[in-house]
């Protein structure tokens, strides 16, 4: 491993000191350290590129925040394969599984090439407008129909074509295993296995009580339509992109082509993870 970049979350003085550290580390073992124009600046380092190129010039990006920052970081890597390491500054920390007391042995394994990833599939949203226009977009975690007041909102659901309930509820989340512990699992999803290939889909306070989540095979294909009668509606990709529908907006979800891929946290498995972060057998 010869050039790595780092993602940190700048707002957080931790880990822009943090990454200071890991830049000497990685520098005084021959590595390249590529940084994003900001953190470049304050860091007084010399090279940086923009946050878009990033992944055109690493082989490693290095995540210093929590599972935002993470989210942030596999939009900028979008279809590259490069492995994403991500060091848990925040609460949580399903995404960033690495405790910063851990980094160092990580990235001595690392830049070794002894290490192993983990595949995490994303989705692929298509937004089709009323007038013919479409967007898409790639996304790790969730995509969700949600009112932007409070209040019930009608969305017709289709899976593989085939018309499956028209859902009155505070809205529709659909998620990847990757995202069943975040917004899904607050709404009553399920929690699976994060390399399973399925997708979730679960309701937000449905009006009816049945209305339960489903897991579809990750082939499968969802469409979302909004009752047209309904306005204020926002589609949300991983909780960072807001996007408000019009009246005939149809949303398409599939599996991606793209994945991400983790760098396993060595001797840590997924429902240790769990244990810590749920606080499972806790007194």
């Amino acid at each position: 491993m010869k050039k790595v970049g780092i993602v940190a979350k700048l707002n957080k003085p931790e880990a822009v000191k943090i990454s200071h550290d890991i830049v000497k580390w990685l520098t005084d073992r021959g590595v390249e350290v590529y940084l994003d124009n900001e953190l470049a600046a304050r860091l007084s380092h010399p090279k940086s590129c923009s946050a878009t190129k990033l992944p055109d010039a690493v082989e490693l990006i290095i995540v210093l925040g929590g599972d935002g920052t993470m989210l942030y970081a596999a939009r900028l890597i979008g279809e590259n394969k490069i492995p994403i390491l991500g060091v848990n500054l925040g609460n949580l920390g399903f995404l960033t599984a690495i405790k910063m007391n851990e980094i160092y042995p990580v990235l001595d394994r690392v830049i070794k090439d002894d290490f192993e990833t983990e595949e995490r599939m994303m989705l692929s949203v298509r937004m089709q407008r009323n007038d013919g226009s479409v967007s898409k977009y790639t996304i790790l975690n969730d995509v969700v129909i949600k009112g932007a007041l409070a209040r019930l909102i009608s969305v017709e659901a289709r899976i593989n074509k085939e018309y499956v309930t028209t859902y009155r509820a505070d809205g529709l989340i659909i998620s990847t295993p990757t995202g069943s512990t975040a917004y899904s699992l607050s709404a009553g999803g399920p929690i699976l296995y994060p390399t399973i290939h399925s997708i979730i889909v679960a309701p937000i306070c449905p009006f009816n009580l049945t209305n339960r989540p489903v897991v579809i095979p990750d082939w499968m294909t969802v469409e979302i339509s909004p009752r047209p009668d309904h306005d204020n509606v926002m589609l949300t990709l991983d909780g960072q992109v807001d996007i408000p529908l019009k009246r005939g907006d149809i949303i398409e979800v599939k599996r991606s082509d793209a994945s991400l891929y983790l760098v396993k946290c060595p001797g840590k498995s997924y429902f240790d993870i769990l244990r810590e972060r749920l606080m499972w057998g806790g007194k």
